[in-house]
């Protein structure tokens, strides 16, 4: 490994998921004011907005979106318009 690449401030950091409160501990080199204890023992604290506790991805509640329902939905809208341009093309 070469020497003198790496930040000198790589340490362990807490990142606090804001919006379900799980909090996890790992190195970062990310700069901080704020610090949280944990089990007795003070880290430099990062939040974040969504981690893999809250991401709809992770946890299973993602919606799905019925693609296959929203053209049908466009071509039923818009036939008379789309059979316009067919004649004009056509002819």
């Amino acid at each position: 490994m070469k020497k003198d690449i790496h930040p000198k401030n790589y340490r362990l950091v807490a990142f606090k998921d804001l919006s379900n409160e799980h909090t996890f501990i790992t190195k970062s080199a990310a700069q901080t004011k704020d610090k949280i204890t944990i089990e007795g023992v003070e880290y430099p604290l990062i939040k974040i907005e969504i981690s893999n506790t809250s991401h709809p991805f992770y946890t299973g509640k993602m919606k799905l979106v019925d693609t296959a329902g929203r053209v049908d939905k466009y071509m039923h809208r818009y036939q008379k318009h789309i059979e316009k341009k067919q004649k004009k093309v056509d002819s």
